[in-house]
């Protein structure tokens, strides 16, 4: 019995008509499923359903989704995060992808030389009278800017660089930066993905270990299809335990002009 599933022409170009077809035709295909955006059973029987293709350097997953929650696409993620995301459910390794062109590598971003770590913490921020997700970076040292050997901190100088924006407005939603994206996939948080040079994306940010986000965090995020992405200075803001706090730090962040952001899609779910 056919499926209602959705096969995206992305996904079908890495899997093959072949495959696609038998997806299609009811082959290979789950009738129950948990949907890999918001963790609740799916069924393919009685409902549209996205075919997510997570695919990494050299193995690749297909996941389903409710269409509701997310369309049929790729999702690039590393190898690591790839194979840790399947031992986690079925305690097996990916199998092999198919056959195509190897991601690109990163653009320059601040991460080098000085190997400092990026902090990242979730919370919900009101901006223009809505609670958005936000995800709210911070690195753990100064970031020199590729090549350099001075002392400056060019952390936000770079992101300026790569499309964010200054904060002056807590108020105000910050202006989309195309090619960025944050990777909320099985319930938890993976990786922040930047724009590669031929058009793949590639992880700026990536988790060690997926961080698990509320549901009232998750749920805003589906909503909104997309989260705010605030980044500052090391020392800027600190961990702040409750969200009013933490909002209260970017605000005084943004007063001193050491707050940058950008309204960023999900990827994924």
């Amino acid at each position: 019995m056919p499926r209602m599933l959705d096969v995206s022409d992305d996904v079908r170009a890495e899997i093959g008509d072949e495959e696609a077809d038998r997806l299609l035709a009811g082959g290979d295909a789950p009738g129950s499923y948990d949907c890999t955006s918001c963790r609740t059973p799916g069924d393919s029987d009685q409902e549209r359903t996205s075919t997510v293709l997570f695919v990494g350097e050299e193995t690749a997953v297909l996941a389903f989704a409710h269409a509701t929650c997310i369309p049929s696409q790729v999702v690039p993620v590393s190898e690591e995060q790839l194979q840790g995301a399947v031992r986690s459910i079925t305690g097996e390794d990916a199998a092999p992808r198919t056959p195509g062109s190897q991601p690109s590598p990163a653009v320059p971003v601040p991460t080098a030389p000085r190997q400092a770590t990026l902090g990242i913490t979730c919370g919900l921020v009101l901006v223009e009278a809505d609670l958005r997700p936000a995800l709210v970076v911070e690195p753990d040292g100064p970031i020199a800017r590729p090549g350099s050997t001075g002392p400056d901190d060019d952390f936000l100088p770079l992101l300026l660089e790569q499309g964010f924006h200054p904060v002056t407005d807590m108020n105000q939603l910050p202006a989309p930066n195309p090619g960025w994206s944050a990777l909320l996939a099985m319930g938890k948080l993976h990786a922040v993905l930047q724009p590669g040079n031929s058009g793949q994306q590639s992880a700026w940010w990536q988790a060690h270990q997926p961080l698990a986000v509320s549901d009232g965090w998750r749920a805003a995020a589906n909503k909104a299809q997309s989260v705010v992405l605030y980044a500052a200075p090391a020392g800027t803001i600190g961990h702040q335990p409750r969200e009013d706090l933490m909002r209260q730090a970017l605000e005084d962040a943004a007063a001193k002009g050491a707050l940058v952001a950008a309204e960023i899609p999900l990827a994924g779910t």
